[in-house]
């Protein structure tokens, strides 16, 4: 048995060899646990009630989350401190602004009120979008800069915690008609 297995717990050395065996299954499920765990936070403390139908938007998005993660870094191979800034450029203004819409339309949609999206989006996505550069720019440049990139996702589902619940307040706050 070598020094870091003895270190560990029995959940990391599980976590461990299932990063190892599936990485991208892993990451996915790890991340729509943890952001199931951040609407639910979201809708019972904030909100008040709880909302079931979120779960498909959450687990596409981390997976498609944890495909971003591993896409990045093939893209941009660069090392350093060079490598992490271009990293988050990409992931920052081309992927976050995207996710947001996409995430405050299908809220929208899965409520049953798809003709309230674009009023939804005319209120809430500018804000929204600012509040994800605001926690994840300076996150996202120490995860790229110093997280090795098979514990990136995971990383990140942690702080995902906090904009969980920004977001899911967000999606749920109503839409004011002008």
């Amino acid at each position: 048995m070598d020094c870091i297995a003895e270190r560990t717990l029995p959940l990391e050395n599980l976590y461990l060899d299932l990063l190892v065996k599936f990485p991208v299954l892993t990451k996915a499920v790890t991340s729509a646990l943890l952001t199931l765990i951040g609407d639910v936070i979201c809708q019972l403390l904030v909100m008040d009630n709880l909302y079931c139908d979120y779960s498909v938007i959450i687990f596409v998005h981390r997976c498609l989350h944890s495909c971003r993660y591993l896409f990045i870094s093939k893209l941009v191979t660069m090392p350093g401190a060079s490598g992490a800034f271009l990293r988050l450029i990409l992931d920052q203004l081309f992927f976050a602004p995207i996710f947001v819409g996409v995430f405050l339309s299908a809220s929208m949609t899965l409520e049953g009120r798809s003709s309230l999206v674009v009023p939804k989006l005319q209120q809430e996505w500018f804000s929204s979008v600012l509040a994800n550069w605001q926690l994840w720019i300076p996150f996202q440049f120490l995860n790229f800069r110093f997280v090795p990139q098979q514990f990136q996702v995971l990383a990140s589902n942690f702080v995902a915690l906090v904009w969980n619940v920004i977001l899911s307040f967000k999606a749920h706050k109503e839409v004011v008609q002008k």
